[in-house]
């Protein structure tokens, strides 16, 4: 009895401890900070950069730390955030023969703004800071804890969508190209220039485009995955996914440690071949590519039994299921495992040593020289343990049901009860028993 008390007043003690280091974390720096610093400038309003065809900037003062903040909450990327870049100023009056605003968009962090060129081809602006109010609990905000929440987003790499674009071209993955470009006041913005004027962002082409931007042949129009469900009825066995491509892809997702893969985060390049339709995986959204977690609270609130799918960019992948989304058991759950690890193996060739240091050159001189190290020794440790994670994720589909809900992002649309369990679902050879269909492919 005595021993149980004893246990239950240093777990009290501990949690006392937890708290007070918590406050003392949050209190310890000053949180106002400011993004997108032009740097040599003296004052970001009132500067002409008419005539300017580059500036030098840092993404964001507000991650400032000390021992206890980085102890508690985690060193993650604070001085890359600070770190000075050189980037383009965009104006869109004139690149690429004039882009026009037509869109607001972006999810709960990012804010986005979709231009359309001349030519026909759309592009979005991504802004590289993020704005984390709508992921602040009420609790939070009552008990004072919403810094643990905004200082949160120094654990995403504010250059890691280049850095991951560098990699795929290494590794035959589409991507959407971005480029870090600064934008600043314009009349072409007109009543846009509160929220996107004198910010940084990524320009990068849209996973949904009527123009052929990916060079490769015979494509016919780029769609979302809601589109793609809709699109299979009609075409039944003549539409079919690029299996090879995604797994690749997603093998991809766990080698650059991108845990955030759901649902609206794909494209889909249709492609017209002898054979019908084939749709190619077109991944987008890289923000959380490299995602940095350490320090007691993150760790604490990405454990495997809180969060299992925000997982740490380690040389090891540390839990492996966390990683594998609904997403992958609809489209990936009758691919035989020898797509796996020929996926895992293609990967492992076309990602040398060499490669992931040119690739890492792709980033700014100041970013290369703070993160080039530590980033390229995870690549390698995940490449070299690829085949292993690639027949773990085969091992994990056979182990989950179909779906029995539409995916994530794709409640508001109807589908045969067939095609909600799986994409294949519709197609004869699955139609009368999925589970022998699957067993005979293996």
């Amino acid at each position: 009895m005595k021993i149980a008390k004893r246990i239950l007043l240093l777990a009290g003690l501990l949690i006392v401890l937890l708290v007070v280091f918590t406050y003392l974390s949050i209190w310890s720096t000053n949180e106002a900070g400011e993004d997108t610093i032009l740097l040599n400038r003296d004052n970001l309003d009132t500067t002409d950069l008419k005539d300017t065809d580059s500036v030098l900037v840092a993404a964001s003062s507000r991650f400032e730390s000390n021992f206890l903040k980085e102890f508690m909450q985690g060193a993650h990327y604070r001085e890359t955030w600070a770190a000075p870049v050189k980037a383009p100023v965009l104006w869109l009056d004139t690149y690429l023969g004039g882009l026009k605003p037509v869109e607001v968009g972006g999810g709960q962090q990012t804010h986005s703004l979709d231009v359309l060129a001349k030519d026909g081809t759309l592009y979005t602006l991504r802004s590289v800071n993020k704005d984390p109010a709508p992921l602040i609990p009420k609790f939070a905000e009552t008990l004072g804890l919403e810094n643990i929440v905004t200082d949160g987003i120094s654990a995403q790499h504010p250059y890691g969508a280049i850095l991951a674009a560098a990699l795929a071209d290494k590794a035959k993955v589409l991507h959407t190209n971005p480029k870090l470009v600064f934008l600043p006041k314009q009349p072409l913005l007109d009543t846009l220039n509160a929220k996107f004027g004198n910010r940084l962002f990524l320009l990068e082409y849209e996973t949904e485009d009527s123009e052929n931007w990916t060079g490769l042949d015979r494509i016919i129009g780029m769609i979302d995955t809601d589109s793609l469900q809709l699109l299979k009825p009609k075409l039944q066995e003549n539409l079919r996914i690029d299996e090879a491509s995604l797994v690749r892809s997603r093998l991809f997702d766990f080698l650059i440690g991108d845990w955030d893969r759901h649902t609206k985060q794909w494209g889909w390049a249709l492609q017209e071949n002898k054979n019908g339709t084939l749709a190619i995986p077109l991944p987008g959204d890289r923000d959380n590519a490299f995602f940095s977690l350490d320090g007691v609270i993150p760790t604490l609130i990405s454990s495997r039994f809180l969060e299992p799918k925000v997982r740490p960019f380690d040389e090891d992948i540390d839990y492996l299921p966390g990683l594998v989304y609904p997403f992958d058991v609809y489209f990936l759950k009758n691919t035989p495992k020898a797509v796996f690890v020929k996926q895992a193996r293609f990967l492992q060739q076309r990602l040398t040593d060499q490669a992931i240091e040119e690739a890492l050159k792709r980033w700014p001189p100041d970013v290369y020289e703070l993160d080039n190290e530590k980033i390229r020794l995870k690549i390698i440790g995940r490449r070299d343990a690829l085949v292993e994670y690639a027949e773990g994720f085969y091992e994990i589909l056979q182990q989950r049901q179909y779906l029995e809900e539409p995916l994530n992002g794709s409640d508001d649309i109807t589908l045969p009860p067939a095609l909600m369990k799986c994409f294949q679902c519709l197609d004869k050879k699955l139609l009368t028993s999925p589970s022998t269909a699957k067993d005979s492919e293996n």
